[in-house]
């Protein structure tokens, strides 16, 4: 997740439009009208935001650094004033930008000011209180979620952290031992539900001062498109992919059916969230073993590998930079391994959500994380280091430059290269033994594979399309729960265990909510992945099944793939696909050809029975 694009746009504050004052004249006489201002004067303030920004976001990134890395009640205070010093800023700036309404400006001066007004993630009111109140809320929420742990049902212990109960829901298959986990996690958000509804509240009336209806229409309008046209682009994508899903899915079930029962899990119904390997059932990997299908074909148990050859931290991350470096890509400055946080401390309270950070939007790299040996984290790790590189590349643009062609492109990067880490990649570097040519190998490969990529789909296009019908209002806090958990069963076919009331929030156990991080990238980012992937393919000559295709090495691609990276937002997005791509247009045809030897089997799997909820 793009930690700088994320605090790049966070809590900055809007004030609403006001005519320019009149100039004053003598006593009695009429007001001079104010001068037009010109589009020389427009740049010239461009480039004054520009400057102001990376000075007020380099401090702002510093404190929340700390903020994440040490939570205290102090760093959390911390950091609540930074980001109202960046929104009392900004709400100045949008105030003096909406001069240049009308005028004809440069396509870079009209870009980066419509870039200053789409882009905050929280736009607080021009009320000094209110700001310092949206700030002060937005610190405790993500804090109150870095410190989450759960004590047991009589409170008495032992308590246990986030990491501790994914533990839990990634290796047990007892049904009560899982549900205690999942239910467990669940009170941490409870209390969160008061402070939501209030952020929704401000926000909300921020978005307003600035001619958007509520924020998830601004969060709407960052893509180059108008918003009900993004709505209609995330349907078109999802309706591509969702045949694979709901094959993936009745597969899945038929097998926890064998484990648990068809009274627990019924054929034609929704699974049960605390069964599929993941706190929020949003990717099913550790559910491999149960599901593997061809048993003991091919070692793809990557973690035990890790665990077997006492692979630490570091050198995982050093296997994520060779991959970057091979493709001609730079190695990580020093400062990346004193600087970062690649395990977590003992002695404090820390967000341990992966994420990429540039603190000074130079050279200032690094990644927050705390890596485990494990399959999983070595892909996360993929994954933060494509934000880094990514920031790296377009570190020498205006700062309202500095970000991804969209907020997908920025979780696409990384990913797309894992893409890359595939079986035979891994017995190169010796994690995996040999790389089969077998048949049955390539099918387990690839259920690996979907159990996170495809499994993941669904619930990176529901959680957006919650938090938008809460932000508009169609959903009001009374049924902030019910609403949640109908998107679930009804767009993912997953299921609460338990009787939920609107005493729970259970949206809140989810940090991207916690922490308000727009969602839809990662949908957008699991389907533009296999796009890029396809493309780079291309470029390095491969000839080959796509999912065999290994850029490792290809000097070609990473010129490709660099060349997008450095155009940040300078441009739209489609002219930074077309870049590495060759279309405009995103297309998850891609994916669909990745998973093709999969789909056809699980096709085969699924003759017969009744698959849907």
């Amino acid at each position: 997740m793009a930690r700088l694009a994320l605090l790049l746009a966070a809590l900055t504050a809007f004030a609403p439009s006001v005519p320019a004052a009149a100039a004053p004249g003598p006593a009695g006489s009429a007001p001079k009208p104010a001068a037009r201002p010109t589009a020389a004067e427009a740049r010239a303030f461009v480039a004054r935001v520009n400057a102001e920004l990376l000075r007020l976001q380099s401090r702002q990134q510093t404190a929340e650094w700390v903020k994440s890395t040490y939570i205290t009640d102090d760093t959390e205070a911390l950091a609540a004033w930074a980001n109202e010093e960046l929104m009392a800023f900004q709400t100045s700036a949008i105030r003096e930008s909406l001069r240049f309404r009308g005028l004809a400006l440069d396509p870079d001066t009209a870009r980066m000011l419509m870039l200053l007004r789409v882009g905050p993630t929280l736009p607080a009111p021009a009320d000094p209180r209110k700001r310092a109140e949206l700030a002060a809320i937005a610190a405790r929420l993500e804090g109150a979620y870095g410190k989450g742990k759960w004590c047991g049902a009589d409170g008495k212990g032992p308590c246990r952290d986030l990491d501790q109960l994914s533990e839990v829901m990634s290796k047990s298959r007892s049904w009560d031992e899982l549900l205690d986990a999942w239910t467990g996690w669940g009170t941490v958000a409870r209390p969160m539900r008061g402070d939501y509804q209030r952020l929704v509240t401000l926000a909300n009336e921020g978005a307003r001062t600035i001619g958007f209806h509520d924020l998830g229409e601004l969060w709407r309008s960052g893509f180059d498109m108008p918003p009900d046209a993004f709505v209609a682009e995330t349907d078109r994508l999802w309706g591509q992919v969702q045949p694979l899903y709901q094959a993936l899915h009745c597969y899945v079930r038929a097998r926890l059916q064998q484990v648990y029962g068809a009274d627990r899990v019924p054929d034609g119904k929704p699974i049960p969230a605390h069964l599929l390997g993941n706190m929020w059932a949003q990717q099913w990997g550790d559910l491999y073993p149960l599901v593997e299908p061809f048993p003991g074909v091919a070692s793809l148990d990557v973690s035990a590998a890790l665990e077997r050859q006492k692979v630490d931290a570091v050198r995982m991350v050093k296997i994520g930079e060779g991959f970057y470096t091979s493709l001609g890509l730079p190695a990580l400055p020093a400062t990346f391994w004193q600087r970062s946080m690649l395990t977590k401390p003992r002695d404090r309270e820390v967000v341990c959500h992966a994420s990429a950070w540039s603190l000074d939007f130079r050279d200032d790299l690094r990644v927050k994380m705390c890596i485990r040996p494990t399959e999983e984290d070595l892909s996360t790790i993929h994954h933060e280091l494509g934000h880094n590189y990514y920031q790296w590349a377009y570190k020498g643009l205006p700062t309202l430059y500095q970000n991804g062609a969209n907020e997908g492109f920025h979780e696409a990067i990384g990913d797309a290269v894992a893409l890359s880490v595939t079986p035979g990649y891994l017995a190169r570097i010796g994690l995996l033994d040999a790389a089969p040519a077998d048949e049955r190998a390539t099918v387990n490969f690839q259920m690996k594979m979907a159990l996170d990529k495809v499994a993941f789909l669904p619930f990176g296009k529901l959680v957006d399309r919650w938090r938008w019908d809460v932000f508009s209002g169609r959903t009001p806090p009374s049924a902030y729960e019910a609403a949640w958990w109908k998107l679930r069963r009804e767009v993912q076919g997953v299921d609460a265990p338990v009787a939920r009331t609107e005493e729970d929030f259970d949206p809140g156990a989810k940090y991207h909510v916690a922490a308000s991080v727009p969602y839809t990238r990662y949908f957008l980012a699991a389907i533009y992945q296999f796009q890029f992937h396809r493309a780079m393919c291309r470029a390095a000559g491969f000839q080959g099944p796509l999912y065999l295709c290994s850029v490792y090495g290809s000097k070609e691609a990473g010129r490709r793939l660099e060349a997008m990276l450095a155009m940040g937002q300078s441009r739209p997005w489609p002219e930074a696909m077309e870049a590495l791509t060759g279309s405009r247009r995103a297309d998850a045809s891609a994916l669909l050809e990745y998973f093709a030897p999969l789909r056809r089997w699980l096709d085969e799997q699924n003759r017969g029975r009744r698959c849907g909820w």
